[in-house]
C-alpha cells in the first residue's frame, strides 16, 4: 500500500534548481511503487468550500511572477481524472464532507512543481482537492481521513506546502547550511509532535509551537501537511533541510 506525503515544495525555481530536494523527491519516487493516480492538496488552492478538479487535462498554470523566463516554458501535462474526482467528492460527502467538482482547474505550482521532479513523464493522472484554509487543521485531517482508503487502490495522496513558510525572512543569499534559530525549532517541534502522535498539540500549533506565528504568518502552506498526516499512518521523515535560512524543505511519509 502506497504511503500518504507531506512535501515542501519550496520556490517555484525548484523545478529548475533542484538543489537537495529534487533528488530526494525522485529516490522517493523510485522506492515507491507506480501509483494509479495521484490526488494532492496544494497551499495554492485556497478556497471557501470543498472543491475536486475534475478537469481532464489540467494545464499548467505559472501562477506566479518576477522569474526567469524559462520557468515559464516549463510544461507538466499530465491528465486529470474526472472518473477519481467523482470517487473522491463521494468519498468526502460520505464523511460528511460535501464537495464540489470544479471541472476547469488548472495545475498551480504547488502541484507540478513537485510533481515534475517525482515524475516528470507527466503519465500519471493528477486530481486537485481544494484547501478551506480558513477552517485550519482539524479540518484537513478529516478530509485526510476521509481519503486514507485511496491508497489502498494504488493511489498517491500528498500535501504539498512547506514546513516554514515566511517569505518575508528570507535571505536570498543563504547558503545551504544557513538556518535561522527560529525556523529549525518550529520544524523541530512539529516533528517531535509527528512522532509522538499528539493531534491535539499539532492541531493547537499556533499557540503551542516556538515561533508559530513568523514561520507561518498565514497557515495554508502548513495545512496540507495535516490532510497527508490523516490519510496516513506511522510518520517518518524523508527528507530534511532549509533553503534561504528559513524555508524549510522536509519531506515526510505515512505508511
Amino acid at each position: 500500500m502506497l504511503p500518504s506525503l507531506f512535501i515542501s515544495h519550496g520556490s517555484p525555481m525548484l523545478a529548475l534548481e533542484p538543489g537537495n530536494s529534487g533528488p530526494a523527491l525522485a529516490r522517493l519516487a523510485a522506492q515507491l511503487p507506480r501509483p494509479q493516480a495521484i490526488v494532492i492538496v496544494s497551499a495554492h488552492w485556497e478556497s471557501d468550500e470543498l472543491l475536486v478538479s475534475s478537469n481532464p487535462q489540467p494545464r499548467t498554470w505559472h501562477d506566479f511572477g518576477g522569474f526567469p523566463p524559462a520557468l515559464y516554458q516549463v510544461q507538466y501535462p499530465a491528465p486529470g481524472n474526472p472518473q477519481l474526482a467523482t470517487h473522491v467528492a463521494d468519498l468526502l460527502g460520505a464523511a460528511h464532507l460535501p464537495a464540489r467538482l470544479d471541472s476547469q482547474r488548472p495545475s498551480d505550482h504547488g502541484v507540478w512543481v513537485p510533481l515534475s521532479l517525482m515524475y516528470p513523464q507527466a503519465d500519471i493522472p493528477v486530481v486537485q482537492v481544494s484547501l478551506p484554509s480558513r477552517q485550519g487543521p482539524a479540518l484537513q485531517t478529516r478530509v485526510g481521513r476521509a481519503l486514507a482508503s485511496l491508497r489502498e487502490e494504488g493511489v498517491l495522496l500528498i500535501g504539498s506546502g512547506s514546513i516554514t513558510h515566511n517569505l518575508r525572512d528570507l535571505d536570498w543569499q543563504a547558503g545551504p547550511d544557513s538556518i535561522e534559530p527560529w525556523a529549525k525549532a518550529f520544524r523541530d517541534w512539529m516533528v517531535e509532535q509527528l512522532a509522538a502522535d499528539d493531534e491535539a498539540s499539532l492541531h493547537d500549533y499556533r499557540r503551542q509551537a516556538p515561533h508559530a506565528v513568523r514561520s507561518h504568518p498565514s497557515d495554508e502552506h502548513l495545512l496540507p501537511l495535516y490532510f497527508a498526516r490523516g490519510a496516513g499512518g506511522r510518520f517518518s521523515v524523508a527528507h530534511t533541510g532549509f533553503t534561504m535560512g528559513s524555508l524549510g524543505m522536509d519531506i515526510y511519509r505515512f505508511d
